[in-house]
């Protein structure tokens, strides 16, 4: 990518919003990935709107990005621009609704402890995950019996041609890790949630319980994507890989967690080509003892 045709994109966002050359393994749960040859970080719907069309008239590739808690980049980086959606663009309100209003960068941990601290029930689930809103949506995430999609009142979307629409909960094509957002390439701006009044101690305990059911039996210790394949109808991915004889199972420092056989942990120093590696042996092997087609639940973006 020429430098000088990327320098131009300071034109159309503040420069102390745009990283070049910037190590994509510090945007990463994985902390693996080569680098971008430029990150920016939009602190508003015009800036994401700005950039997009900048990269559109120049004809380079974007990609967009949250908290990179899903995603495997690869070893020789990206080409192109990242918009990461995240800290800079994460304002949150609360409504006398029982409605929280939330913009796509936010983490979901702190909308939990927003909703906790008015006294809201309904975000629990969610509260351990390490994911942005955005995120949350565009891939249905879900944990002990909750989804993303059973408290979503409506979603400010990005259409492709340019188009902001805001879309209610029924229209946004909900299912197992997934959403309109995935099936139509639209990006996540602004959520709103609907949740319920509910007694602060109670929301406190539970989150406190499910967090602590996460550290028991999640390898939480070390770099990974957390879940890295989706559950196939009728079994558990994890399972399955235990069952196949391949927890702790290791390509360089890429690693089945013997912990959790449904994580692939990085151990220190693992590539993403070891992790991609590791993921496909592992649905080799499943494959061929039971066959069960594993579907891997993280994003690969770069060069590989």
């Amino acid at each position: 990518m020429e430098g000088d045709i990327l320098g131009n994109i300071r034109e159309v966002i503040n420069p102390e919003q745009v990283f070049f050359e910037e190590p994509m393994k510090n945007h990463t749960s994985f902390r693996v990935g080569g680098t971008a040859d430029v990150l920016v970080k939009p602190t508003c719907i015009t800036d994401i709107e700005a950039v997009i069309g900048w990269c559109e008239e120049q004809s380079i590739p974007y990609y967009i990005i949250g908290n990179g808690s899903n995603l495997l980049v690869g070893d020789n980086g990206i080409r192109g621009v990242v918009i990461q959606i995240g800290t800079d663009f994460s304002e949150i309100e609360v409504g006398e609704d029982n409605t929280i209003w939330v913009q796509a960068g936010c983490m979901l941990g702190k909308v939990a402890n927003v909703a906790l601290e008015h006294g809201l029930t309904g975000m629990e689930f969610a509260s351990g995950i390490p994911g942005t809103i955005g995120g949350a949506v565009m891939m249905n995430a879900g944990a002990y019996g909750g989804e993303i999609k059973d408290i979503i009142e409506c979603v400010t979307l990005l259409s492709p041609d340019g188009e902001v629409l805001i879309l209610p909960q029924d229209q946004m094509e909900f299912g197992y890790r997934e959403s309109i957002v995935s099936k139509k390439n639209y990006i996540v701006l602004e959520v709103k949630l609907r949740l319920e009044p509910g007694d602060v101690d109670s929301i406190a305990s539970r989150m406190k319980e499910l967090n602590a059911a996460r550290r028991e039996k999640q390898p939480l210790e070390f770099p990974s994507a957390g879940s890295t394949f989706k559950r196939p109808e009728g079994y558990f991915a994890g399972k399955l890989i235990m069952e196949a004889g391949l927890a702790g199972y290791r390509v360089g420092d890429a690693q089945v967690s013997e912990k959790h056989c449904g994580f692939v942990i990085n151990r220190g120093n693992a590539t993403a080509k070891e992790i991609l590696t590791l993921m496909n042996d592992v649905v080799n092997r499943v494959e061929e003892q039971f066959k069960v087609t594993l579907e891997p639940e993280v994003r690969k973006i770069g060069e590989f």
